[in-house]
């Protein structure tokens, strides 16, 4: 199976509202947790979903679209985002 393949099936199988362990999600879709997981290190890294421990959630368009924004204009911006906690930035950072 392609990645994209297996990215979407996972994407698909988190639920919008709430999150799902990587275990669950691995049962859900019938893939190996090390196939759920790099998949998931993908679906993150495209600001498509937020990985904290074991559960993972949906980004909504709104939080990938500021994600993004701070990922492409990180030292111009006034503030950082640090576990989904907007804080302005120190004068050291």
């Amino acid at each position: 199976m392609r990645e994209e393949d297996l990215d979407w099936a996972v994407y698909h199988r988190i639920p919008e509202t709430g999150g799902i362990t990587v275990e669950d999600l691995a049962a859900a879709t019938g893939f190996e947790p090390g196939a759920v997981t790099a998949s998931l290190e993908r679906l993150e890294r495209n600001l498509l979903v937020r990985q904290a421990g074991e559960t993972v959630r949906l980004l909504s368009i709104q939080e990938s679209l500021i994600e993004c924004q701070c990922r492409h204009t990180r030292d111009d911006l006034p503030f950082v985002i640090e576990n989904g906690v907007v804080r302005a930035k120190r004068r050291d950072e």
